[in-house]
């Protein structure tokens, strides 16, 4: 039977690579996948993993509907035998029951990849529609690890390097600031739960122990 599978973890975790292993495994038996991402790291149109592996993909634009376009696809004489969705968190909750309509009525496998909390700890709206809906749920075993080498657990946004609670749910990593304030650049990284509560990135664990105060030696004695 057609599934929609959904595979979760947090950043660095591998999920585009066995989302682009998946693609090879299967086109290498001869069959042929819609490939969908959105905010790739390579660019409009790419499904990219940090070890260097690109695959070209439609970019799934807001308000597009995947199922009109997987017909679309297959009434113009198109191949399709799965569907892969990479980023899957950025997907609007309408859009995963597009995924779920064509596992249900196309009766092919859908294979979605995303994180699934935020940088406040919260589910994006497209996780939770797909821990709702997938007929199964797979954590990827590839364990990120926090500064400290713990498992990372939670995913943090950082402004030159402290993190941050607050701000719109997608920001890609950048450079911002406006004319009162110099810019800032923005980023992410993976902590575990203990550090993420405390706030405490790697910039900041490395500022705290170079300071003069963490360890208050008298040197008089």
């Amino acid at each position: 039977m057609p599934e929609l599978v959904f595979f979760s973890g947090t950043m660095d975790c591998g999920k585009s690579t066995l989302a682009l292993q998946i693609e090879h495994n299967r086109s290498s038996r001869g069959l042929q996948g819609l490939i969908y991402s959105r905010n790739d790291r390579a660019g409009r149109g790419k499904l990219s993993s940090r070890l260097g592996l690109v695959s070209e993909a439609v970019e799934a634009a807001e308000g597009m509907d995947f199922y009109a376009h997987v017909v679309g696809r297959l009434s113009s004489g198109g191949r399709v035998d799965y569907v892969i969705a990479d980023e899957a968190q950025f997907l609007a909750p309408e859009q995963v029951d597009q995924l779920a309509r064509v596992v249900d009525d196309l009766e092919l496998d859908v294979f979605a990849f995303g994180i699934t909390t935020d940088f406040r700890s919260k589910l994006f709206p497209g996780s939770q529609r797909l821990v709702e809906l997938a007929d199964r749920i797979e954590v990827l075993q590839v364990e990120a690890l926090c500064w400290c080498g713990a498992r990372a657990t939670h995913n943090a946004r950082t402004v030159d390097g402290r993190m941050v609670v607050e701000g719109a749910q997608v920001v890609v990593g950048d450079v911002v600031g406006d004319v009162d304030s110099p810019p800032a650049e923005v980023g992410y990284e993976v902590l575990c739960r203990r550090h993420h509560r405390r706030r405490q990135t790697s910039a900041t664990a490395r500022a705290a122990a170079l300071s003069p105060d963490v360890l208050p030696v008298d040197s008089t004695k």
